[in-house]
């Protein structure tokens, strides 16, 4: 774990504390990854209080913390691995990370038996599924937030990502609001705006499904990429026209599944994040340098632990407390 976490000077009473979370029992899925077109073996196993979220490539052996500074590549997806060990890459672990976060899994070993993990119906609907069959357990530790202190933004041409204080009606959680415009006319401008729970996440969220151009699909294969893709686990779109079937699963489903990536990639600060998000055209890469930005002053966040529902214990009683 990163030096930040260590809150050893914490002096506020344990018993206010919530409980961090893990999985009931392990459960496992097959499926196919969306860029390497391998068939992979995702398991989800519980993890003793204070491990985080671990991703396990069995094939290899190897564990890689899923946190923003093991993040290698940002091309179309979030990649996970180990510093100059580019073979221990874990692509495409946004999806998972979002229905996790969402969940408030605190600990979690998740095993891959391949580059990646599996795309399923392109969105977290299946995690989510996965997660709710399995249960949630509380097992101990305390649960941290990442309080928001003062604006963190960054930025590339139109595109920006930042992080505000949240001084609104829902000040311990995560606030998020989000722009998208692209070309495709079936695309276009949209936008979004949500406070993050698990019930708002389940209902608004989770289906979501990923997205490309059809334009852009020859390409992608030319470069390796999207491989595994078909109409069965990502939206298409062609100009005006959307090519599956079975159309869209929200009139808005584009920015939905951006805002849904922007909750995974943001999933690898390690703890959940208390304040706002406030995004236009961003994305994975964008959203990474987000957290590095964050991290990079110790003056932009601080750590509190999440009081216990129905306790008497503000935020800033707790983060008083740890001073």
């Amino acid at each position: 774990m990163l030096s930040y976490w260590d809150r050893s000077d914490f002096a506020g009473d344990e018993r206010l504390a919530a409980p961090r979370r893990t999985l009931k029992a392990a459960i496992d899925c097959m499926g196919v990854g969306l860029h390497s077109g391998a068939n992979v073996r995702l398991r989800l196993v519980p993890a003793a209080a204070g491990t985080g979220i671990v991703f396990r490539r069995t094939d290899l052996g190897v564990d890689v913390p899923a946190r923003y500074d093991m993040v290698s590549d940002t091309t179309l997806c979030t990649v996970l691995s180990l510093p100059g060990r580019p073979e221990t890459r874990i692509g495409t672990v946004e999806h998972l990370m979002a229905a996790l976060a969402a969940s408030q899994v605190d600990d979690l070993l998740v095993e891959v038996s391949g580059p990646e993990v599996p795309v399923l119906d392109g969105s977290a609907a299946p995690f989510l599924f996965l997660i709710e069959s399995a249960g949630v357990v509380e097992h101990g530790g305390a649960r941290e937030t990442i309080e928001i202190l003062q604006p963190v933004r960054v930025e590339r041409g139109e595109a920006f990502a930042e992080l505000r204080p949240n001084h609104g009606p829902h000040e311990t959680g995560m606030e998020l609001s989000l722009a998208i415009d692209f070309a495709a006319a079936a695309i276009g401008r949209q936008a979004y705006t949500m406070h993050l729970t698990p019930e708002a996440f389940a209902a608004n969220l989770a289906r979501a499904r990923t997205f490309t151009q059809a334009a852009e699909v020859e390409a992608l294969r030319a470069a390796g990429l999207a491989r595994g893709g078909s109409l069965a686990n990502a939206v298409v779109v062609d100009g005006a026209a959307i090519l599956n079937p079975e159309g869209l699963r929200f009139e808005d489903e584009f920015v939905r599944h951006k805002m849904l990536d922007v909750i995974g990639d943001l999933a690898l600060a390690g703890a959940a994040i208390a304040g706002r998000f406030v995004g236009s055209r961003t994305g994975h890469a964008l959203n990474n340098q987000l957290l590095r930005a964050l991290f990079a002053d110790a003056a932009n966040y601080r750590i509190v632990r999440v009081r216990r529902a129905g306790s008497a214990m503000t935020m800033a009683a707790a983060a008083a407390a740890s001073v």
